[in-house]
This record gives C-alpha cells, structure tokens and sequence, in this order.
C-alpha cells in the first residue's frame, strides 16, 4: 500500500492514474475514502451539417403563440 501527500490545491497524485482520468468519490465512513474509476462513454457519431441544419429546422425553438400574446402572459399588469 503506497501513500501520498495532499498539496495546497487539495491535489493527490494516484500512481496508476492517467491525465482525464475521472473517479467517483465514496464516503464510506468518517475520514476512509473509496475512489472508484469511471470509464469514459465511446464517442458519439458526429452529425453531418445536412443533418444538423434538418434538425435545427425541425426543432421547435421558436413560440409557437404569437408575441402580442407571449408579451401578455409575461407581463405584470
């Protein structure tokens, strides 16, 4: 069992640990930490521009009441 130091940034260096690495912090009891690595999800496909712009298009962002009538329900009497 090996043991490090904590810096004054609240650091510790984990000799099996690889930069972007990222851990879950388990309390299990009062001052005994479990650190538990998670695994990093595949990277998604990317969309195409073609499809990104059909999806821009389609996706409902704008009101769909007209503003005399968005401006009323927002406003104070």
């Amino acid at each position: 069992m090996s043991t490090s130091k904590v810096d004054s940034k609240k650091r510790i260096v984990l000799p099996n640990g690889k930069p972007g690495d990222v851990f879950e912090i388990q309390q299990q009891a009062e001052g005994r930490l479990l650190l538990v690595r998670l695994e990093r999800p595949e990277p998604a496909e990317r969309m195409s521009r073609k499809a990104c712009m059909e999806a821009m298009q389609n996706a409902p962002l704008r009101p769909t009441i007209p503003w005399e009538q968005l401006r009323q329900l927002t406003r104070e009497p």
